[in-house]
């Protein structure tokens, strides 16, 4: 397969460079610092030899780019890296931040912050435990809201206003999709703060800060209404693959651990919480390697299970059981390691009838692949041993050089069809349970979780790419399939063959067959540079309605029924936040709308990977009440 052009690789590439990042209320384009900066010769001297990929748990320079500019500061004079810089003066510090990520700190000190809770809005509901558990709302990652949880109806959605907005400061996107309890918001934000808001005004309640982005939905621990004794926390993990627990009515620390030691270790699907065990999916950016010297690759995927209380590791098993070993040289006499990669960019699935948690796997960084990428993994929740295992596409080895034709590409380059949207188990309303998994080559799959031997069927509904098809996750009501398309114009996105066939489509979950289709209308991309009509993000669902957010910043409810747009909203428009400051959405990825308390919510603003800026999460009601 031809491959994309250089320039509309540097798009894709948010990984390898991040260029553009910015930290303004109103999200707009900035370069980042030249090589020839201050900081770039402090860098190389004193930071470069840890942070090229060569030392352990040191995050990769990548990583450090798509930081905060005073997160780095604070970890180099007070934080973790104070001892490893005490040859380095404040202001050669603050020029290594300032180098790294392109940004002024100048700039985010004056950023506005929004007003934090007084009165009742300042307390924690003890009567509310969570009832949308992290990303999936339900242990079977469903992404439906049941009637008595969403609290609207199908017909009361055409009445929706914008009850409150809050921006988040120094943001040109944000991924992490709302959780909730105790009448609180839970939501983690570019600058790696995560926030604890009032549910009715966006107020905060509480925010507490870590140093890289928190992108990932957040999990509250289970716990019995009123119950004195009872402790809850939430759950997270950070762009550099660094698991979380705070206090979830005060934001302290409980405790924190690494979840993997090499470099390029990220986390972008969210944790699951169940019976005093937190389950945390392990990914990786070694994916976006582009050095033609570099030894590509050594990561494999993980899936980790801690003990609630204490960040213990209970069990942690790889996506298979190989060590990455050489297996030759490339065109550059680099050595090539393999297997490589199966990261886990997914949310699991619980499966407490069968004992069993699900993911989805990504495709290998290497060649020889093997058959635990771009694959449906059974893990047994107890031992974590893969009890089985199902691959979508096999021979799938991609990594970014690729884009660039260099020698870290495979020879047998494999179309990157990973899936990336997390797997469903559904039960329908004869009582049938099925499994569910969506790829990037935009086909939807459908498993039997008992003989899992074969596929029941599969439908094909995209065109798919790097950013194509099915990327974040669908959703079901228990009688459709919801999948969502995000496959990029020809113009954006030409060498994948075919057609593309960006929108929202209902499958009848037994056999698999279209009941509606949604093709999305490209008229509100007319004059924007970076825009796309497709949904990238994941929809969620609700009776009678489907609820997605698109690329070009159009949020959507659809009727359940018929695919009919019930509603709609602009979310690039400019409002005035909860902090006084106006801001606006963009387009959208990560978790998705989703509504919950009579209240729709969502996070607007995918500012990567060419994709519109944004930094703002919405709250709308009936009449904006």
């Amino acid at each position: 397969m031809k491959m994309m052009s250089h320039a509309r690789s540097i798009g894709l590439l948010g990984a390898v460079a991040f260029a553009g990042l910015t930290q303004a209320a109103a999200p707009k384009d900035t370069a980042a610092a030249p090589a020839n900066s201050p900081g770039a010769a402090v860098y190389q001297s004193v930071c470069a030899q840890c942070h090229e990929g060569q030392v352990p748990k040191a995050p990769a320079h990548a990583f450090l780019q798509m930081m905060a500019p005073d997160a780095i500061y604070a970890a180099l004079t007070t934080g973790v890296m104070q001892q490893t810089s005490t040859s380095l003066s404040l202001q050669q510090k603050r020029e290594v931040a300032e180098y790294l990520t392109g940004r002024s700190i100048d700039e985010v000190k004056t950023v506005k912050q929004a007003p934090m809770c007084t009165a009742e809005a300042a307390k924690f509901d003890m009567s509310r435990p969570p009832d949308i558990t992290a990303w999936g709302m339900d242990t079977g990652n469903t992404h439906f809201v049941p009637g008595t949880v969403a609290g609207l109806r199908s017909s009361d959605l055409s009445k929706l206003k914008l009850k409150w907005a809050f921006e988040f400061p120094g943001a040109m996107r944000v991924r992490s999709q709302p959780s909730f309890a105790m009448g609180a918001i839970y939501v983690g934000s570019q600058d790696g703060t995560v926030y604890a808001l009032d549910e009715k005004s966006g107020c905060v309640r509480w925010s507490h800060r870590v140093n890289t982005e928190v992108r990932v939905p957040l999990a509250v621990s289970s716990f019995k209404p009123n119950d004195p004794k009872a402790n809850p926390a939430v759950f997270f993990g950070d762009l550099v693959g660094r698991a979380y627990a705070l206090d979830a009515r005060t934001g302290k620390l409980l405790w924190t651990h690494k979840l993997d030691d090499h470099p390029s270790t990220t986390m972008t699907g969210a944790p699951v919480y169940h019976d005093g065990r937190v389950y945390m999916p392990v990914s990786s950016l070694e994916e976006a390697v582009s050095d033609p010297t570099y030894h590509c690759c050594s990561f494999r995927g993980s899936l980790v299970a801690l003990d609630a209380a204490s960040g213990k590791v209970i069990w942690k098993h790889y996506t298979f059981d190989e060590k990455p070993q050489e297996v030759g040289k490339n065109a550059a006499g680099a050595p090539i390691l393999a297997p490589s990669g199966a990261a886990i960019w997914n949310s699991p699935t619980l499966d407490l009838k069968r004992g069993l948690i699900y993911v989805g796997t990504g495709d290998n960084y290497s060649a020889p692949t093997n058959t635990r990428s771009d694959a449906v993994l059974a893990f047994d929740l107890k031992s974590g041993q893969v009890r089985w295992s199902w691959q979508t596409m096999s021979n799938d080895a991609w990594n970014v050089g690729c884009l660039f034709h260099n020698a870290t590409c495979p020879d047998h380059l494999g179309p990157d069809f990973d899936i990336g949207a997390g797997t469903m188990l559904v039960r329908d309303e004869q009582g049938h349970e099925r499994l569910y998994a969506g790829t990037k080559s935009g086909a939807a799959i459908a498993l039997d979780p008992d003989t899992h031997k074969g596929l029941l069927w599969s439908k094909r509904l995209g065109r798919g790419s790097i950013q194509g098809g099915i990327q974040f996750g669908m959703a079901s009501d228990g009688r459709r399939l919801f999948v969502p398309i995000s496959d990029l114009g020809k113009k954006v996105d030409p060498e994948y063959p075919g057609e593309p066939h960006p929108g929202l489509y209902a499958l009848d979950l037994a056999s698999g067959a279209i009941l509606w289709s949604r093709p999305a209308a490209n008229d509100h991309c007319e004059g924007r540079t970076e825009c796309d009509p497709g949904i990238l993000a994941a929809v969620s669902a609700m009776p009678g309605a489907v609820f997605a957010g698109h690329m070009d910043g159009m949020l959507r409810a659809y009727s359940a029924e018929t695919g009919q747009t019930l509603w709609q909203y602009d979310t690039t428009r400019e409002v005035t936040t909860v902090s006084g400051a106006v801001a606006h959405g963009g387009s959208m990825g990560g978790g998705g709308p989703l509504v919950h308390d009579a209240t729709l919510f969502v996070a607007s603003g995918y500012g990567a990977y060419s994709h519109m800026p944004g930094n703002v999460l919405y709250a709308f009601s009936v009449d904006g009440k």
